[in-house]
Protein backbone atom coordinates (compact mmCIF):
# COMPACT_ATOMS: atom_id res chain seq x y z
CA UNK A 1 0.00 0.00 0.00
CA UNK A 2 2.70 2.57 1.03
CA UNK A 3 4.79 1.81 -2.74
CA UNK A 4 1.18 2.29 -4.14
CA UNK A 5 0.62 5.60 -2.60
CA UNK A 6 4.49 6.86 -2.91
CA UNK A 7 3.47 6.43 -7.04
CA UNK A 8 1.03 8.13 -6.76
CA UNK A 9 2.36 10.52 -5.32
CA UNK A 10 5.38 10.79 -7.73
CA UNK A 11 3.12 10.46 -10.38
CA UNK A 12 1.31 14.01 -9.49
CA UNK A 13 4.75 15.60 -8.82
CA UNK A 14 5.30 14.23 -12.14
CA UNK A 15 2.10 15.86 -13.59
CA UNK A 16 2.54 19.04 -11.77
CA UNK A 17 5.96 19.60 -13.58
CA UNK A 18 4.01 18.96 -16.98
CA UNK A 19 1.36 21.42 -16.21
CA UNK A 20 3.86 23.87 -15.09
CA UNK A 21 5.48 23.37 -18.74
CA UNK A 22 2.56 23.53 -20.43
CA UNK A 23 1.46 26.89 -18.19
CA UNK A 24 4.88 28.03 -19.38
CA UNK A 25 4.79 28.25 -22.84
CA UNK A 26 2.41 30.97 -24.85
CA UNK A 27 1.72 28.66 -27.70
CA UNK A 28 0.97 25.47 -25.40
CA UNK A 29 -1.15 26.98 -22.64
CA UNK A 30 -3.89 28.46 -25.21
CA UNK A 31 -4.54 25.25 -26.35
CA UNK A 32 -4.61 22.88 -23.49
CA UNK A 33 -7.38 25.59 -22.24
CA UNK A 34 -8.93 25.48 -25.48
CA UNK A 35 -9.23 21.54 -25.62
CA UNK A 36 -10.18 20.99 -21.53
CA UNK A 37 -12.63 23.45 -21.85
CA UNK A 38 -11.20 25.61 -18.67
CA UNK A 39 -10.13 29.07 -18.67
CA UNK A 40 -6.30 29.98 -17.28
CA UNK A 41 -8.16 31.38 -13.85
CA UNK A 42 -9.93 28.28 -12.99
CA UNK A 43 -6.75 26.07 -13.12
CA UNK A 44 -5.83 25.97 -9.81
CA UNK A 45 -9.45 24.91 -8.68
CA UNK A 46 -9.87 22.24 -11.63
CA UNK A 47 -6.16 20.71 -10.40
CA UNK A 48 -8.14 19.64 -7.46
CA UNK A 49 -10.96 17.72 -9.44
CA UNK A 50 -9.97 13.93 -9.89
CA UNK A 51 -8.61 13.54 -13.30
CA UNK A 52 -7.02 16.63 -14.24
CA UNK A 53 -3.06 15.91 -13.69
CA UNK A 54 -4.65 12.67 -16.33
CA UNK A 55 -5.61 15.26 -18.53
CA UNK A 56 -2.64 17.22 -17.89
CA UNK A 57 -0.09 13.72 -18.94
CA UNK A 58 -2.62 12.81 -21.53
CA UNK A 59 -2.21 16.15 -22.84
CA UNK A 60 1.37 15.97 -23.24
CA UNK A 61 1.44 12.52 -24.31
CA UNK A 62 -1.07 13.45 -27.16
CA UNK A 63 1.83 15.37 -29.32
CA UNK A 64 5.02 13.60 -29.71
CA UNK A 65 6.96 17.03 -30.14
CA UNK A 66 5.26 18.07 -27.17
CA UNK A 67 6.44 14.77 -25.48
CA UNK A 68 10.15 14.93 -26.25
CA UNK A 69 10.44 18.63 -25.33
CA UNK A 70 8.97 17.86 -22.04
CA UNK A 71 11.25 15.16 -22.04
CA UNK A 72 14.58 16.88 -22.94
CA UNK A 73 13.86 19.87 -20.54
CA UNK A 74 12.81 18.26 -17.70
CA UNK A 75 14.97 15.11 -17.96
CA UNK A 76 12.24 13.01 -17.40
CA UNK A 77 11.91 9.87 -20.10
CA UNK A 78 9.11 9.60 -22.50
CA UNK A 79 8.22 6.41 -20.90
CA UNK A 80 7.44 7.79 -17.60
CA UNK A 81 4.60 9.80 -18.26
CA UNK A 82 2.93 7.30 -19.55
CA UNK A 83 3.61 5.09 -16.39
CA UNK A 84 2.83 7.99 -13.76
CA UNK A 85 -0.63 8.36 -16.20
CA UNK A 86 -1.41 5.45 -15.72
CA UNK A 87 -1.40 5.50 -11.78
CA UNK A 88 -3.61 8.84 -11.55
CA UNK A 89 -7.13 8.68 -11.00
CA UNK A 90 -8.95 8.47 -14.21
CA UNK A 91 -5.59 8.42 -15.67
CA UNK A 92 -6.19 4.03 -16.88
CA UNK A 93 -8.07 1.53 -19.01
CA UNK A 94 -9.86 0.07 -16.29
CA UNK A 95 -12.71 2.30 -15.73
CA UNK A 96 -15.68 1.57 -17.46
CA UNK A 97 -16.90 3.29 -20.61
CA UNK A 98 -20.32 4.92 -21.87
CA UNK A 99 -21.47 3.55 -24.39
Amino acid sequence: MQKNQQSQESAEALAVQALAFVASDPELLPRFLAISGIEAHQIRRAAQEPGFLAGVLNFILAHEPTLLRFSQETGIAPGEVGSALRTLPLGNDDHERSA
